[in-house]
């Protein structure tokens, strides 16, 4: 396969996967807000900080605002991971690929596009934010399932899956870590009743809420929480099931084309490094710490992706 191709499957679903995941974040910081009207903008900022994106929108505003925060992650043009942007890029991208897809997946990305398009084109009102945020996740299930439902299981299907679990990987650690530095208005709270629903908040933002609960029952505590997110292999958005999935189907893109490259070595580093740690120790050193240790790694394993399969050669 041509890097052209290779790296437009792989920036498509990553696009994709962001959009998603910025709707989550947003979800999450409208029920915070709700919870804690008296610091509003202080959950805003944390929303902007998990999405990577305060920068970008204090160039343009001077205060954490609901409806302007809202705004500038949905759909304005000048934040590159606002989920009108991503869309587009994901369009852009699958329109690059396009002989390497299937009828369904195409149709489905382009129908994700015009539904949000039409959806996005004017500022977005409280009361309809929950409606048009369940349409974005709606529209990416969409194209997912198309995905699994009829497209080979090659290399493309690998470099899309792989760019899927990265991005998904570096949503839940940014979460996470924004959860754990931000969000709390005082380490007083740590353990309290308010420290509990935040932290129930972040498993609404990874869609966790239901799988947490089947497994731990109500009760909620933060050191539970992380070690799920980080750690369980059955949690699709955990940082262990991202990172393996990753690996897997570099594996199998190493098995197709018959070459080992550094990116695999890497991947695998990753996973064995989530392998060998435990919550407790992570909580002992710092829980900021590990977090920022593998956004480094999955940063690096994606230019080192990038770079083994040639994308811009």
């Amino acid at each position: 396969m041509l890097g052209k191709t290779a790296g437009g499957l792989y920036w498509m679903y990553r696009y994709l996967e962001r959009s998603e995941n910025i709707s989550r974040l947003i979800e999450a910081g409208f029920r915070n807000a709700l919870t804690r009207p008296s610091t509003m903008d202080d959950e805003w900022a944390a929303v902007l900080d998990a999405a990577g994106a305060r920068n970008a929108y204090l160039d343009r505003h001077d205060a954490f605002e609901h409806a302007k925060v809202v705004d500038f992650l949905l759909r304005d043009r000048n934040n590159p991971s606002s989920v009108m942007n991503c869309v587009e890029h994901a369009r852009n991208n699958a329109r690059l690929v396009r002989t390497a897809l299937s009828r369904e997946v195409w149709e489905a990305t382009n129908e994700c596009w015009m539904s949000l398009r039409s959806a996005l084109a004017r500022q977005v009102r409280d009361r309809d934010l929950p409606e048009v945020l369940a349409m974005i996740r709606q529209q990416n299930a969409l194209v997912r399932g198309a995905t699994h439902g009829t497209m080979l299981r090659n290399d493309v299907f690998n470099f899309a899956r792989t760019g899927t679990f990265l991005e998904r990987a570096d949503s839940t650690a940014r979460i996470l870590d924004v959860k754990y530095y931000v969000l709390l208005p005082s380490i007083s709270y740590i353990g309290s009743a308010l420290d509990n629903v935040q932290w129930e908040n972040i498993l609404r933002s990874v869609g966790a809420q239901s799988s947490f609960r089947w497994l731990h029952g109500a009760d909620i505590s933060a050191i539970e929480i992380a070690d799920f997110l980080i750690f369980d292999p059955r949690m699709p958005r955990s940082l262990a099931f991202c990172a393996g999935k990753a690996a897997a189907n570099l594996g199998y893109l190493e098995r197709e084309y018959g070459t080992r490259k550094p990116c695999h070595d890497k991947a695998e580093a990753l996973v064995g490094r989530l392998a060998s740690s435990g919550i407790e120790s992570i909580f002992e050193s710092g829980l900021h710490e590990f977090i920022l240790d593998f956004l480094n790694d999955t940063s690096e394993l994606g230019s080192m992706i990038e770079t083994d399969y040639r994308f811009y050669g």
